[in-house]
């Protein structure tokens, strides 16, 4: 019986594509401003818990425009050289930003160790945290943007840049913390200490990117949770006997699912049909950017399948 094939997914709903692209350049802008707001602020206070979120922001702004680029990409249509088309460009770009942000955390963590044993004096402290503060305000905003659109459109790009700037929330607080202890307690240890705390959850990030972007890339089958839904959504048809040979892949916003429907093989081709073209509708959906092909094999019938080593 010859498999029944949804139509490749050109791209994603318009809305969502415009979403997408909105939240892109949005990191942009934001970057920029941030940039600019820390480097005054470094400049006047010296702080190397500023001069780490001044770094971070200046690679934000790399790993952003990297992000830009790679989604409006990972939406242009399958075409002939790409059949399944361009979603993984999305994945790159969540591994570049993996490495980009340790990068980044790198760079910190040797600042950060040199001001630990040669610890200076912090001046302008309250221009420091006035600009945190403005830092954090601007870049919540543009989380929470993110995570809707994320959540969404199931973009892993806009979701590693999100997850990329609540690092700098954190890191943000985390400086407006060591500013204080220094102004208030004179404890001059904190700035580099809270710096490396904040290396540490830079690292913690980039590796959290990097693996969602490696199992895309790797084609890793969706979670547990999302195929035992598939199996009872095809299952959910009376006429389904069984379901096996379930394969599934995403690919940037796009999900591939494959699965074999055990039927009566009694059943007239015309009822096959109708009963696979039924499941493949409640699969999409569920999974409205779905690719789905389905293969019915009678009931008992065991296939001869190759094995790959």
């Amino acid at each position: 019986m010859m498999p029944k094939t949804t139509p490749s997914p050109a791209s994603a709903p318009a809305e969502n594509v415009r979403l997408i692209r909105i939240a892109a350049r949005a990191s942009v802008t934001v970057a920029g401003i941030l940039i600019a707001a820390k480097l005054i602020a470094w400049t006047l206070t010296d702080s190397v818990g500023l001069l780490s979120t001044l770094i971070d922001s200046l690679l934000d702004i790399g790993a952003s425009l990297v992000n830009l680029i790679a989604i409006r990409h990972a939406l242009t249509p399958a075409d002939e050289e790409h059949r399944f088309g361009h979603g993984k460009a999305e994945a790159l770009a969540g591994l570049g930003q993996a490495a980009f942000v340790a990068g980044s955390a790198a760079f910190l963590l040797v600042q950060a160790g040199e001001r630990l044993f040669r610890p200076r004096p912090l001046a302008n402290i309250d221009i420091g945290i006035a600009v945190m503060v403005f830092s954090i305000l601007v870049t919540l905003g543009l989380v929470v943007f993110q995570k809707y659109v994320a959540r969404r459109t199931k973009s892993l790009a806009i979701g590693a840049d999100s997850l990329h700037y609540e690092t700098d929330v954190l890191a943000n607080a985390g400086v407006i913390v060591s500013l204080v202890l220094v102004s208030q307690f004179g404890w001059v240890m904190a700035d580099p200490l809270v710096a490396i705390a904040i290396v540490a959850y830079i690292f913690w990030g980039a590796w959290s990117i990097g693996t969602r972007a490696l199992h895309i890339l790797m084609d890793r089958e969706l979670p547990d949770a999302d195929r035992d839904k598939i199996k009872a959504i095809a299952k959910s048809d009376p006429a389904v006997r069984g379901v096996h040979d379930l394969k599934t892949r995403s690919s940037g916003s796009h999900v591939f699912i494959q699965l074999h429907l055990e039927l009566d093989g009694n059943m007239t081709l015309h009822d096959v049909h109708v009963i696979s073209e039924n499941v493949m509708k409640k699969i999409m959906a569920a999974y409205p950017n779905a690719e789905v092909i389905v293969h019915e094999d009678p009931e008992g019938v065991v296939e001869q399948r190759a094995v790959y080593g």
